[in-house]
């Protein structure tokens, strides 16, 4: 059993941000597997559906980016599922619009929701970091990241949403390397 969590911040008025593309993610696979419709469950958004041969939860957490840990912990002990088993989809913004990447474990890169899963549950989960472009200016940052795509963007983003979602099944196999050469192809 997997467990993909989406981060973003709930609420409507963040719906289209930047910071939100871990939930446009998950949404996506949820409408293209047909998952269970979307309650509420571990202080998020749960939804229930098979990719392939696994058996996988989706989440949503909805206490805000900076507490998503709180959440990801409920439904990881709930259904005992290791962090070895967690796959958590997160904007990055040392990556440019359109590019992933992903890794197990490894370094938050300052990223709040991160940095609040590692406290609670380890390192050892999967992330796949999805690009929202950096400003050019760091204080710019904050505005950026709650900003909404542009039209523009979303054009560009919503394709490689449903590359992600086509793909999953890899990285639920396994194969990384794999899903990130078929998501670039």
């Amino acid at each position: 059993m997997f467990l993909i969590v989406g981060l973003g911040n709930p609420g409507s008025e963040y719906a289209k941000n930047r910071h939100n593309i871990g939930f446009m993610a998950v949404d996506v696979i949820a409408e293209n597997f047909k998952f269970s419709n979307f309650s509420h469950k571990f202080s998020g958004l749960f939804a229930q559906g098979n990719i392939g041969e696994h058996k996988v939860l989706l989440l949503k957490p909805q206490t805000f980016m900076n507490r998503s840990g709180a959440s990801v912990l409920a439904a990881a002990q709930f259904y005992k599922i290791l962090p070895e088993k967690i796959i958590v989809l997160h904007d990055e913004l040392d990556l440019p619009i359109n590019k992933l990447r992903v890794k197990q474990a490894g370094s938050n890169g300052g990223h709040n929701g991160l940095k609040d899963i590692d406290r609670l549950l380890g390192v050892n989960y999967w992330r796949v970091r999805i690009g929202i472009d950096r400003p050019l200016h760091k204080e710019q940052v904050t505005g950026h990241v709650l900003g909404n795509f542009t039209s523009d963007e979303l054009a560009v983003q919503e394709p490689l949403l449903e590359r992600i979602a086509k793909f999953i099944p890899d990285l639920l196999d396994g194969d990384a390397n794999r899903f990130m050469t078929k998501i670039s192809g």
